[in-house]
């Protein structure tokens, strides 16, 4: 049998694009580190990148194309579910939209020589970053020359008593410069572009992995349906078979 040179090549990206992330995205360690965002060489008028991920579709993150403003199959199937007038086909609408996490270019101290990374947080410590920018005492905190370290401190679930790790950051009062070693700035000219990170998958691919998920999700419900015998309401949830006939009609 002849080898599929085009999965091949397909693995192969995958495992790069695997590789490129593990050591391009940033993820604070419990405890202080101090950080300096610096400017998305891509895009030098604005550091902050609102992406959109789809987390249900399969395994892994997808990246829509929706944070370009691009044509997304996933979106359009979510719209025409939400529009049914159906209270459980909304909620499987809004489940299939994706969601934003940002990201934003930057060193840390102590760890300059490695160059940029790329860190990703939520809504949250978007918006208190944002604050900080709009403050007219602070300013631009990303500015090369003038502007400000921000300390991100971790705390684990146990410490703060809750299921989940909580972050917080403060930025630093005092200006400085990001750097004035010639190596680093040449490293942050050389910063990769965020998708080579996160690829942005083509409409037809996409298309065919929310059919994937929609096969899936129909066996499980057929499995579900043979293992758990239930008494049929009046007002039955929408199948799998129904909502797999609004995406053919959709496309």
């Amino acid at each position: 049998m002849a080898i599929n040179l085009d999965a091949i090549r397909s693995r192969l990206n995958s495992l790069k694009n695997t590789n490129n992330r593990t050591s391009n995205i940033w993820k604070p360690d419990p405890g202080e580190t101090q950080i300096r965002i610096v400017p998305y060489i891509h895009n030098k008028e604005n550091p902050f990148l609102e992406l959109y991920f789809h987390y249900n579709l399969g395994k892994r993150s997808i990246l829509s194309p929706a944070s370009f403003g691009r044509p997304d199959p996933v979106v359009e199937f979510a719209e025409k579910l939400k529009q049914t007038g159906d209270k459980e086909d909304w909620v499987m609408g809004r489940k299939l939209e994706p969601k934003m996490r940002v990201y934003v270019p930057i060193i840390v101290r102590g760890q300059e020589t490695e160059g940029v990374k790329f860190w990703g947080f939520g809504k949250m410590i978007y918006e208190e970053l944002l604050a900080f920018i709009a403050d007219p005492d602070y300013g631009d905190i990303s500015d090369p020359q003038s502007g400000r370290d921000i300390v991100v401190t971790v705390k684990s679930a146990e410490e703060v008593g809750k299921s989940y790790a909580e972050t917080t950051i403060r930025v630093k009062p005092k200006e400085t410069q990001v750097t004035d070693n010639s190596s680093v700035i040449e490293k942050i000219k050389q910063q990769p572009n965020i998708t080579e990170l996160f690829p942005e998958p083509t409409y037809d691919e996409l298309k065919s992995q929310l059919q994937t998920w929609l096969g899936t999700s129909s066996q499980e419900e057929n499995s579900k349906e043979v293992n758990y015998k239930e008494t049929v309401s009046t007002k039955q949830t929408p199948t799998i078979e129904e909502i797999d006939n609004a995406f053919k009609d959709l496309f």
